[in-house]
């Protein structure tokens, strides 16, 4: 199946080239660390990486059975896989082996588990010229697990044969993939479109692939770029999220807006390519082909993207067919269709529902002939979804006939698993789960309870401990109260696709008239809508109905202090709870009414009534007295101060401890020192003797709670008078020493001022001086390092606050 092809690159990850001969070489020693029979099976629970590609094919090369599992799936459904699957063998990352290990022991079998991150360092001498065995097309390749409608998850069975369906379809007879094609891996490896579309097939035709190292927008674009990507492989949320990014810039300019609706009348690809060649660009310049697969693709999407000039070639199909039955040719698309039955394939529909024969369609689910039989009749799949096919072969998808519910990022969800979970509250009599704007929403009536607040007691005793215990995208987002009995059919059977109805009824019931909805309301609710895109009803709750997070509170209290003139603190906007109780006050307090949004470029230019701190020399003796404490009494280490740049600069330390200001500035040159301000919170410097110390040795006070506007523009002085300022992004001290939620203040000001920001990363600080210790522990290891700068650019506020995020995150997990 697998060719080497010597020195040619074979994987890109970061700053590592893997060619053939080393990923070779690697598979080989993989093989080495263990021994399994034909045909038994190998688990691997573990992220992107080499290793994972090594894992997999050394599994191959020994004839055995390959099982992916999600690495975010909880230690219970790892169990469960681990139990019905029996491995010889457990493959899983350092980070993933602590659940591996809970996980095996609560399945009760016997596994040879194997750390991936032990073998997985690249050496360029690993290298071998051995060529990869042939196979039996019949045997099991691999088995991927996949929701089944009781609410287990089932083993799909898909043979060698099966594999080379797809693959041979789209290289030897559609040739999207050719010996030159350059792949770039996002999905998580253990879907079946991922596996085959963004590792097996560029493989096997001797392609080159480059692991992104994460999903967030700067990993994606510099991958691109730097391996010059051909193809694409992504989900619709995915293209819905980059298209989204691309129009809201357009829709900014109106010279933008005037080609853009030129380029769809002229509706010509090389025309497109020409008009928005940055945007080409922006991708590499070399991306030639994007695939779309694992749910419908949203046909504004598909429409806008070859406007543009590109071409989104969507597919259809299933775990069950490895995976696709049909696709899309290029130069054929037809926005709204997942194109023409693959090569091989024949389609049909009956009574509505779409069913396929062919060599890729599975073997069977593993160790559930009854099951298999309800969808394998007479070597037909029936797929359970409903369509139609075209006088040209062209299938449209009209909707789904089988429960299982498919999130725009390809997860499968049995809502009937989640159900059964809530229903085992005795608060609970019935509850029916259901999709709404691409979240799991839930309609619940509860028992004969007393008491003024239900709503909150089903909150924290039924659906909070339900997604805390869950995998991420099974959480219920949003629940309903009812008192009615949910539809359901004469035999019982719950009608969920009247759910949404039903829900937008009980929404109408507890909203106000349309009259009554005053116009602080609609200025409010509007705001929040833009931000959320979601419609804003009185009733909703600005945390579990919104899902307003820190961040988003922020830009709220900006925008009521500038449109109403009310200054309410942080505290105080999280216990208004719902939106109306927050318009009551607005309205009551208001010394204004102004509808506009917030323009932090304006705010940040208005002039600011501030004077500098003084520079002592004091400044810098304790700085220079604090490093050689800290180099005294802890085992103290660092590195990296060459990355702050000569300019003006935001640094950005994680927060562990009273001492991580020191820590930082301790290290920095003497010329450094006199150049960089901190800033400290007012309700700490409320003594004059305080004030004084803070006005002479480079403290700035702000009072981020009752005036974020004057002390955003506070922080802004310092940088434009090419200052440095050390920022605590966490706002404070994490107790554990984890990672907590960055607020976007200074990322706001690296945007508006084009100023770069150094993540600095702090390990250790949280042990030296616990929270709530008066005294530190001395000889305690810390380690402080700061990191390449992230640059503003054209980025988002929230893409520069996830980058210097992730920075920081990955150096600690390094470490």
């Amino acid at each position: 199946m697998l060719k080497n092809h010597g020195s040619k690159v074979a994987i890109s990850y970061g700053n590592e080239q893997i060619t053939y001969s080393n990923f070779f070489g690697k598979i080989e020693l993989f093989s080495s660390l263990y021994d399994i029979g034909k045909g038994e099976h190998a688990v691997i629970y573990s992220e992107n990486r080499p290793g994972w590609f090594y894992a997999f094919f050394s599994i191959w090369e020994k004839s055995g059975t390959a099982i992916p599992v999600d690495f975010m799936a909880t230690v219970e459904e790892v169990s469960y896989i681990l139990k019905d699957s029996a491995p010889s063998v457990l493959f899983v990352s350092a980070e993933k082996r602590p659940d591996a290990e809970k996980a095996v022991e609560k399945a009760g079998i016997i596994t040879k588990v194997i750390e991936i991150d032990q073998y997985d360092l690249f050496q360029p001498e690993q290298i071998s010229d051995n060529e990869f065995p042939e196979f039996n097309p019949d045997d099991t390749a691999v088995i991927i697990y996949t929701s089944g409608t009781t609410g287990s998850p089932k083993g799909v069975m898909l043979s060698y044969e099966n594999l080379m369906a797809n693959i041979r379809a789209v290289s030897d007879i559609i040739p999207i993939y050719t010996k030159n094609s350059r792949v770039m891996v996002l999905l998580p490896l253990h879907h079946i479109f991922p596996l085959v579309g963004t590792m097996i097939a560029p493989m096997y035709v001797g392609g080159r692939v480059a692991i992104s190292p994460s999903m967030t927008s700067e990993d994606i674009i510099n991958t691109l770029q730097q391996n010059q990507i051909t193809i694409l492989i992504g989900v619709p949320r995915l293209y819905a999220a980059i298209r989204k990014g691309i129009v809201d810039k357009i829709n900014k300019s109106a010279i933008a807006k005037t080609l853009f609706a030129l380029a769809k009348r002229v509706n010509s690809p090389a025309f497109s390519r020409k008009i928005f060649g940055t945007v080409h660009k922006k991708f590499g310049g070399y991306l030639k082909h994007l695939v779309s697969g694992g749910a419908s693709l949203d046909p504004v999407v598909g429409s806008d993207f070859q406007t543009l000039g590109f071409e989104v070639l969507e597919g259809f199909g299933m775990t069950e067919s490895a995976p696709m039955l049909t696709f899309t040719r290029p130069g054929m698309v037809r926005i709204g269709s997942p194109g023409q039955a693959l090569p091989g394939t024949t389609l049909k529909i009956v009574d509505g529902e779409i069913i396929a024969k062919g060599k890729n369609i599975m073997k069977g689910y593993y160790n559930r002939p009854e099951e298999t039989a309800q969808v394998l009749k007479d070597g037909w799949l029936y797929t359970g979804d409903l369509g139609y096919i075209d006088d040209d072969g062209y299938l449209y998808i009209t909707g789904r006939k089988k429960e299982i519910i498919v999130l725009s990022n390809g997860k499968n969800i049995n809502p009937v698993e989640l159900e059964v979970k809530i229903l085992a509250s005795e608060l609970v009599r019935d509850c029916g789960v259901f999709l709404s704007e691409d979240q799991l929403h839930a309609v619940i009536i509860p028992e004969d309870l007393t008491g003024n607040d239900l709503h909150s007691q089903i909150q924290s005793s039924v659906i909070e401990p339900l997604n805390q215990a869950v995998s991420s995208y099974k959480k219920i987002m949003r629940f309903y109260i009812t008192w009615e009995e949910l539809p359901r059919t004469r035999l019982g059977k719950l009608q969920r696709f009247k759910l949404a109805d039903f829900a937008i009824e009980e929404e109408k019931e507890t909203s106000f008239e349309a009259g009554e909805l005053s116009e602080e309301f609609e200025m409010i609710a509007g705001f929040i809508a833009s931000e959320k895109n979601k419609k804003v009803y009185p009733q909703h709750h600005l945390e579990l109905d919104l899902g307003m997070d820190s961040l988003d509170k922020v830009g709220l209290q900006v925008y009521i202090n500038q449109n109403f003139g009310v200054d309410i603190e942080a505290a105080e906007l999280s216990g208004f709870g719902t939106v109306e109780k927050l318009v009551n006050y607005v309205s009551e307090k208001k010394t204004k009414m102004e509808d506009g949004k917030i323009n932090w470029t304006e705010i940040l230019r208005e002039k600011v009534n501030f004077k500098m701190p003084v520079s002592w020399f004091s400044t810098r003796i304790m700085m220079r007295l604090s490093r050689f404490f800290f180099h005294l009494f802890f085992r103290f280490r660092s590195r990296g101060v060459e990355n702050i740049p000569s300019g003006p600069c935001i640094i950005a330390p994680n927060h562990q401890s009273y001492f991580d200001g020191l820590f930082v500035s301790a290290l920095l040159r003497t010329r450094q020192i006199r150049q960089t301000y901190f800033y400290a919170k007012a309700q700490h410097v409320k003594k004059p003797f305080l004030k004084f110390l803070a006005n002479r040795n480079n403290v700035i006070v702000v009072d981020l709670n009752r005036n974020l506007k004057e002390s955003i523009q506070k922080m802004a002085e310092v940088l434009k008078r090419e200052k440095n300022l050390i920022i605590f992004p966490e706002g404070t001290r994490s107790e554990s020493g984890q990672l907590g939620e960055f607020k976007k203040t200074f990322a706001i000001l690296s945007r508006e001022l084009n100023i770069p920001v150094v993540p600095v990363s702090i390990e250790g600080a949280s042990d030296a001086l616990p929270k709530g210790s008066i005294f530190p522990r001395f000889w305690k290891k810390v380690r402080v390092e700061f990191l390449q700068p992230v640059y503003p650019g054209e980025y988002s506020y929230e893409h520069i606050t996830n980058a210097v995020r992730t920075r920081i995150a990955e150096n600690m997990a390094g470490k």
